[in-house]
């Protein structure tokens, strides 16, 4: 169990001062000068010795991301973005540091741009998150009075400023060139790769896109050291995670803990357990609805980091994690993230224009139980034909669900279809 001295985030539920005086009490903006006084090859090389992972799903290093951007200008200015467009289901951490803890990101977006040789940070933020603006924009202004950014910010003799901007509330502008198109005034549609955007980013220029949590405990990782970061979780999955669970515990919650937790301690200590007890679960969705789910069996044990998770044919994800009990009708749930994947397709490439409302209508079938057994390997290859063959991860996000539904729930599904052509309507799902 994570030790309260070691948390980052100690006002994530909002308990106490989120003002500047309040984040300065908890250890914020404490020494921030000295921090950037290490200059940008240090910092960048702290981060990537504290093991520090994307905390947006993917997982990839960040120290090695910024190390991308380039190291003279030439000419152009440089960009830091941060995705806080935090539009996966079940996901709800980024939005619990925004309105509680805001200067942890402002400092963050400070340090990570000073590391990248960038003046400018512009925060996307989700379009229905109107609260967290309105704490960010105060964290802000409060920040930007006391010179801590600005000209000349900390003293440093750096200029950095930092703006907010609101999505619409579309779910393919999480992916971050499609980010980067909405910022520019187009239509969120992902861009093509190469060129990446510490080449060719925001208005062309070298840019790097990055969750809000993985912005803001950078600050602290150099106050207290890379060492101390790398000690918590697993090598290769180091630190601190903010996990959101939800779904049918006895208290769902969001909680800052260490990384390679067991998911019995999540859950248990955390979250009252599962409702009716361990015994009634049926499923986990461990990274939010992108990713595949983990039948009960291999729950018990499970460790809550990217590579355990990896191997399990599933993944951290957002660290989302969605508990179903034995109520759940999981094929139900299962097209209910098919059609939301449907509705969310920008349309831009054919697999995954096509194939995400194929595979709902599928879906469709196979809860009702009006299918026939082969649609399920039929839909099973179609899943393979959209993961992989689209311009962004959207394509993969729609398939795998169904993936994981078939791998490990596949007898339910022909239950359920046997039930409806035997006129034993117990096993066909409710309307």
């Amino acid at each position: 169990m994570l030790k309260d001295q070691d948390r980052i985030f100690n006002n994530l539920y909002g308990m106490f001062d989120r003002s500047l005086a309040g984040a300065r009490k908890r250890g914020h903006w404490d020494r921030t000068a000295g921090l950037m006084a290490m200059g940008r090859d240090k910092i960048i090389q702290e981060v990537k010795d504290s093991g520090l992972r994307g905390r947006g799903g993917a997982g990839f290093p960040t120290g090695l991301k910024w190390s991308f951007m380039p190291k003279e200008s030439d000419g152009r200015p440089a960009y830091l973005v941060v995705n806080a467009d935090e539009s996966e289901p079940g996901t709800c951490k980024d939005r619990e540091i925004m309105r509680h803890d805001p200067h942890t990101l402002v400092e963050g977006c400070l340090v990570a741009s000073f590391a990248m040789g960038a003046h400018v940070c512009y925060i996307y933020l989700r379009g229905e998150y109107i609260r967290e603006r309105e704490a960010l924009q105060i964290a802000i202004d409060e920040a930007h009075d006391a010179g801590l950014i600005g000209k000349n910010a900390c003293g440093t003799g750096f200029d950095f400023d930092c703006y907010l901007h609101h999505g619409a509330g579309a779910y393919i502008c999480g992916e971050e060139t499609a980010l980067l198109e909405s910022l520019e005034g187009k239509k969120g549609m992902p861009r093509l790769k190469p060129p990446f955007p510490a080449g060719v980013g925001l208005y062309g220029c070298p840019t790097t896109v990055n969750n809000v949590e993985s912005i803001a405990v950078v600050p602290t990782i150099l106050r207290r050291g890379s060492d101390w970061f790398a000690g918590i979780g697993r090598p290769n999955n180091t630190g601190t995670k903010v996990f959101a669970i939800s779904g049918h515990v006895e208290a769902p919650c969001v909680v800052e803990e260490g990384m390679s937790i067991t998911l019995n301690e999540l859950l248990d200590r955390h979250c009252g357990g599962v409702r009716g007890g361990w015994k009634n679960l049926k499923a986990v969705i461990p990274g939010g609805a992108s990713v595949p789910l983990l039948p009960a069996s291999l729950c018990d044990g499970a460790i809550m980091d990217f590579d355990w998770l990896r191997d399990q044919k599933s993944g951290l994800g957002t660290a989302a994690v969605i508990v179903m009990d034995q109520s759940t009708d999981v094929i139900k749930a299962i097209w209910r993230l098919s059609k939301f994947y449907k509705h969310e397709s920008c349309g831009q490439c054919t697999p995954c224009r096509e194939g995400t409302g194929w595979m709902m209508r599928v879906m469709d079938r196979l809860v009702s139980g009006d299918a026939e057994p082969e649609e399920i390997d039929m839909l099973l290859d179609v899943t393979y034909q959209v993961e992989g063959h689209t311009i962004c991860a959207l394509g993969d996000a729609a398939a795998w669900p169904i993936q994981g539904l078939i791998r490990h729930f596949r007898d339910e599904i022909e239950d359920r279809i046997m039930a409806k052509k035997t006129g034993r309507m117990s096993a066909v799902a409710a309307e």
